[in-house]
C-alpha cells in the first residue's frame, strides 16, 4: 500500500501497461478482417475533409494517420487502447488531487469494469474518440472551479472544442457543465472572473473550421442524428429511457461488482475526505450528462442508443470512492484490484469465445469473419483481366467498397452508395475515365441494382460468384459489373 501512496503513477503504468497489452494483443489475433466501423474510417479517412454526411471527422483522420504510420490492422486497436489510456489518466489525475493516489488507482480499476473500454473498445470509433476529450473536461472543469486559473478554464474550451470533433454528443455534456456554473454558488463566482469566457472562446476557436464546414452544410450531418434518435409515439417517452436505463445498468454490474470491496466488509473512513464542493463536482461529472440525456428522452419520446453510454460513466468510480468514503488500505485495495482482475478475465474469455470459438460452432454473421481480403483481390484481377488497367474505383455500399479499398492494391476508391453527394471528393469525370467495379450482394445478380442504374449507366453486368465466409460461416453471393473506362480526349 506504501508504495502506491509513494509512486502513484508507477501504480497507474502498471496497470495501463497490462490494459493496453490485451486489449491490442486480443483483436490483432482474432479479428480476421476489420469490424465495421474501422472500413468506415478507411473509406473517410484518406479523405481529409472538415466534415462529412454523418459524423465529424477527427476519428477517422486519426485512424488513417495511425494506419500510413504502421500499415497493418493491429495500429488500430493499438490507438484505441492509446485513447482509452488516456481518458484513465485523466480520471487518475482527477481523483489524484481529490481522494489521494488509492482511491484514484480504485476509481479507475471500477470504471475499467464497463465493457465500454474493453470488449468493444477495439472498434475505434466516434465513441471511443470522445472518451479523452469528455476525461479532459472532467479534470480541468474540477481544476477551474476549485483554482480559478485561466489555465484551466482554457483547458476546458480545449476539450470541448476537440470534443465536438469527435462527436456531437458533446452537448450533453457542456449544457451541465453550463448549468452548474449558472446554479451553484461556489462556482457562480467564476462569472465574475474571464475563466468561462475564455473556454468559449477557446471551444469556439477550436471548433471553428468544422462550425463553419456545418453552416455551409446547412448542418447535413443532423440529419443522420435525427434518424437514429427518431421520436416514437406516446409510449416511447417511458419505455426508451427505462430500456436505456435498464441497460446501462446491466452493464455497470462489473464495475459495482469492483467497487464492493469498497463498503464490504465496512471498515474506518477517510482521515481527510472530499469536501462539499469537490463532492458536488464529482457528482455532476458522474451523473449529469445521464441524467439530462434521460430527461430528454422523457419529454422528446426520441430513440436512446445504448452506445451513447460510452462517456457517461467516465467518473462513476470516482463518485463511488467519494460517496463510500472508505480508509483504503492494503487489504481493500488488493481486494478492488484481485475483482478488477477476475472482471478483466472474463471480458477476455468472453472475447476469446465470442471471436475464436463461437464461429466455429453457431456459424452466425460476424464482421470479424468476412473475406475482405479475398473480394478484394478477386474484383481487382477480374477488372484488370478484363479492361487491362488497374482498380481506381469502386461503386459499392460502405461495407463492401471499404473492404476492397482496405485490403485491394491501389486502395480504389468508393463512391458510397452509388451517390456522389455521399462522397462529393470523387471526380465523376476521372471515374468515368478510368472506369470502375459496381459490387452488390444478394441472390439477384443478373442485372445492375436499380440504385447504381443511373451513375453506372452502361455498365457491363459480369458472371457472379461465391466467397466463402472464414470457418463455415457460409457464403458470400457477390454480383459486380464493370464500367468500362472512357479516356477524355
Amino acid at each position: 500500500m506504501s508504495w502506491i501512496d509513494e509512486r502513484p503513477r508507477a501504480a497507474f503504468a502498471a496497470f495501463a501497461a497490462l490494459h493496453v497489452v490485451v486489449w491490442t494483443a486480443l483483436p490483432s489475433v482474432l479479428f480476421f478482417n476489420l469490424p465495421l466501423d474501422l472500413i468506415e474510417a478507411r473509406t473517410y479517412g484518406p479523405e481529409w475533409q472538415l466534415g462529412h454526411d454523418k459524423l465529424p471527422p477527427l476519428p477517422w483522420w486519426l485512424a488513417e494517420i495511425a494506419y500510413r504510420l504502421v500499415g497493418a490492422d493491429f495500429a488500430f486497436y493499438l490507438l484505441s487502447q492509446l485513447v482509452v489510456l488516456a481518458s484513465f489518466a485523466l480520471v487518475w489525475a482527477t481523483a489524484l488531487r481529490i481522494v489521494g493516489a488509492a482511491g484514484a488507482l480504485a476509481s479507475v480499476l471500477i470504471i475499467d469494469g464497463l465493457h465500454y473500454f474493453n470488449f468493444t473498445a477495439p472498434k475505434f470509433n466516434h465513441d471511443v474518440l470522445q472518451l479523452p476529450f469528455w476525461a479532459l473536461a472532467g479534470w480541468s472543469f474540477h481544476a477551474a472551479i476549485r483554482r480559478g486559473r485561466l489555465r484551466d478554464w482554457a483547458w476546458l474550451g480545449l476539450a470541448l472544442g476537440l470534443a465536438l470533433w469527435a462527436k456531437y454528443f458533446v452537448v450533453v455534456l457542456a449544457l451541465p457543465l453550463a448549468a452548474f456554473v449558472l446554479i451553484d454558488r461556489q462556482a457562480r463566482r467564476a462569472l465574475r472572473t474571464g475563466g468561462p469566457y475564455v473556454a468559449i472562446a477557446v471551444a469556439v476557436g477550436v471548433a471553428l473550421p468544422h462550425l463553419a464546414w456545418l453552416i455551409a452544410q446547412n448542418f447535413a450531418p443532423l440529419a443522420y442524428a435525427e434518424a437514429r434518435a427518431a421520436a416514437g409515439g406516446a409510449l416511447d417517452h417511458l419505455t426508451r429511457p427505462l430500456l436505456f436505463v435498464g441497460g446501462q445498468i446491466l452493464w455497470l454490474l462489473p464495475a459495482l461488482l469492483i467497487a464492493l470491496p469498497l463498503v464490504r466488509p465496512r471498515a474506518g473512513r477517510m482521515a481527510d475526505p472530499p469536501d462539499a464542493v469537490d463532492r458536488r463536482i464529482v457528482a455532476l461529472l458522474a451523473f449529469g450528462p445521464a441524467v439530462l440525456l434521460i430527461a430528454a428522452a422523457l419529454l422528446t419520446g426520441r430513440r436512446l442508443i445504448a452506445m451513447w453510454g460510452y462517456p457517461l460513466w467516465l467518473f462513476l468510480g470516482l463518485w463511488l470512492v467519494v460517496a463510500a468514503r472508505p480508509l483504503i488500505d492494503r487489504t481493500r485495495l488488493q481486494r478492488v484490484a484481485a475483482t478488477w482482475g477476475v472482471v478483466t478475465a472474463l471480458y477476455g474469455l468472453a472475447f476469446i469465445a465470442h471471436y475464436g470459438v463461437l464461429p466455429y460452432v453457431d456459424h452466425r454473421y460476424r464482421t470479424s469473419v468476412f473475406p475482405g481480403d479475398r473480394l478484394a483481390a478477386e474484383i481487382a484481377e477480374r477488372f484488370r483481366a478484363a479492361t487491362g488497367e488497374p482498380l481506381r474505383y469502386v461503386v459499392a455500399d460502405m461495407w463492401l467498397g471499404g473492404n476492397i479499398h482496405h485490403y485491394a492494391p491501389g486502395q480504389p476508391r468508393t463512391l458510397i452508395d452509388g451517390r456522389p453527394a455521399r462522397a462529393p471528393w470523387i471526380d465523376l469525370a476521372d471515374l468515368r475515365a478510368h472506369g470502375a467495379a459496381v459490387v452488390w450482394t444478394g441472390e439477384e445478380r443478373a442485372s445492375l441494382p436499380p440504385q447504381y442504374a443511373a451513375i453506372a449507366a452502361g455498365a457491363e453486368v459480369q458472371p457472379p460468384f461465391d466467397l466463402p465466409m472464414r470457418f463455415g460461416n457460409g457464403r458470400v453471393p457477390v454480383g459486380w459489373a464493370i464500367l468500362r473506362p472512357a479516356p477524355r480526349w
